[in-house]
């Protein structure tokens, strides 16, 4: 260090943390945790931290960390646990790349990466920490806000703010891939970093969560499975019902919070129980911006899981919600939506199968409804039942694709007209309601709803089976999608297409 520099405040500060670091070495007893750098950067630094059990605020009964590299790494990691030591949960929240920099007497560009290493670690600690061992006292107006670092999620946090309520942002790391684009994904280890300063900028404290795991174990694996056995599955209703929402509102509950709040298009509407119970039970509604509304991709969540969530823009539309986030000057005010698979983001969907999947080329013949064979396929996995595009074969007419037979490695083609039909075919079904009250059915994510009706008398619960009859013929979706049911505008049930 130059003589100049010690002999600054900044400097000072630095060579404080240098020559005596806070917490080196030191790992605390039921310690959590976090690490971030290694390879890439040549620094690496791991902090752990130990929760009060006793304490109703989750604070921070001890600290230390270990680092390697350069020397504010090591200036970084004290200066982190000099912050956290004592302080409570949700105060360590509030703590990144800036304030440990800060605590540093500033850094240079040069040296601000050591600062962005400790807060990811501090980050993946304190995530593990409240999500296996928070038990925060219940705290009225506190609302979670699950946040992709997109304008949507940035406005529904802002919101929540403006009602007067206090804001706890969470962002999930579903997925890392190096072979995929980490700004397209909202679950990357860079969309989790940009959520973070986000919520920083709003006065938000922000906590992220790794569910890595359980999203590979209960969405990827299914839906490659699903794939090798010819079907087409909707991976993000899968997360939505059974992973991702679950875990933040389980995350929710050890915060003290009740309620989760999303950036989705969606509105909850009060019904009357089943079986003419006293009680209302909350069920989906679609958002007022029918071109926004996500009600599909939310189907499966449960009345329980209903019952805690809160949708701000669900009366809104979407220009609205980037004119709000320009007006309160949030950077993201403009940020393109993200249109990929978040496990995707910018990977083929061909090359994700074959890497993850062992689902690699395997040629096939391409056929028509009489089994003439037309031509050649690199792998039925890789069709869809109403695909157009891509299939490499000259016909007097454009070819659509009928049917697809994974063990014999097949893929059938037709006119247009033959994939009309006029009914669905629903199998592993929840009805909310009454099965008459059905009048219309969304095969897709952003599709049309059909309208329709259950044949038979369909009580409340959950069928193995049932036909959906269409008011009119429409084109036939891939087995293994989703079966969003309506009455009105309000979801009522929901299944797998079956074959």
């Amino acid at each position: 260090m130059s003589v100049e520099a010690a002999s600054s405040p900044e400097g000072e500060q630095l060579a404080s943390h240098l020559e005596r670091p806070a917490g080196q070495g030191h790992t605390p007893h039921d310690a959590f945790t976090g690490a971030a750098g290694g390879a890439a950067c040549g620094d690496l630094i791991r902090i752990s931290l130990a929760l009060d059990a006793g304490s109703s605020d989750g604070r921070i009964l001890d600290a230390g960390f270990d680092a390697s590299g350069c020397g504010a790494t090591v200036a970084a990691g004290s200066a982190t646990v000099s912050l956290m030591r004592g302080a409570p949960l949700l105060q360590v929240a509030r703590i990144g790349a800036h304030e440990i920099a800060a605590e540093l007497g500033g850094l240079s560009a040069g040296k601000r990466h050591a600062a962005e290493l400790a807060a990811d670690a501090l980050h993946r600690a304190l995530g593990a920490a409240a999500r296996e061992g928070a038990a925060l006292a219940p705290a009225e107006g506190r609302t979670l806000v699950a946040m992709s670092g997109g304008v949507d999620s940035a406005v529904a946090a802002l919101l929540v703010t403006r009602a007067g309520g206090q804001a706890v942002g969470v962002t999930l790391e579903l997925w890392s891939d190096p072979a995929n684009d980490g700004d397209l994904s909202c679950c990357s280890a860079q969309a989790v970093r940009g959520a973070r300063e986000l919520a920083h900028e709003l006065g938000m404290p922000h906590l992220s969560i790794d569910l890595r795991a359980e999203f590979r174990a209960g969405v990827v694996d299914g839906w490659l499975a699903d794939h090798a056995d010819g079907l087409t599955p909707n991976p993000c209703v899968r997360c939505n019902g059974n992973v991702r929402l679950d875990a933040m509102l389980e995350l929710a509950a050890r915060l003290g919070s009740q309620t989760l709040a999303t950036g989705h298009y969606a509105r909850v509407s009060e019904s009357p129980a089943a079986g003419g119970g006293e009680a209302p039970v909350p069920l989906l509604r679609t958002a007022a911006d029918l071109s926004k509304d996500q009600s599909y991709v939310l189907s499966a969540l449960t009345p329980a899981s209903l019952a805690r969530l809160r949708f701000p823009l669900g009366e809104m539309r979407k220009q609205q919600v980037r004119e709000l986030a320009e007006r309160a000057g949030l950077a993201v005010a403009r940020k393109r939506d993200s249109q990929d698979l978040c496990f995707l983001a910018g990977t083929r969907h061909g090359d994700f199968l074959e890497r993850h999947g062992g689902l690699g080329r395997r040629a096939g013949a391409i056929v028509d409804q009489r089994g003439n064979v037309l031509g050649e396929h690199a792998g039925a996995h890789r069709y869809t039942v109403g695909q157009r595009h891509g299939l490499g074969i000259s016909a007097p007419e454009p070819q659509y694709v009928l049917a697809t037979d994974a063990q014999a490695n097949t893929v059938t083609v037709g006119p247009r007209s033959a994939l009309l039909a006029h009914a669905v075919a629903v199998r592993e079904a929840t009805l909310h309601r009454d099965g008459r009250c059905v009048d219309g059915v969304r095969v897709r994510a952003h599709g049309r709803r059909f309208p329709c009706r259950l044949p038979g008398e369909l009580a409340a619960g959950r069928h193995a089976s049932l036909a959906v009859e269409l008011d009119e013929p429409a084109e036939r979706t891939a087995p293994g999608q989703f079966a969003c049911l309506y009455a009105g505008d309000v979801v009522v049930g929901y299944g797998t297409i079956a074959s």
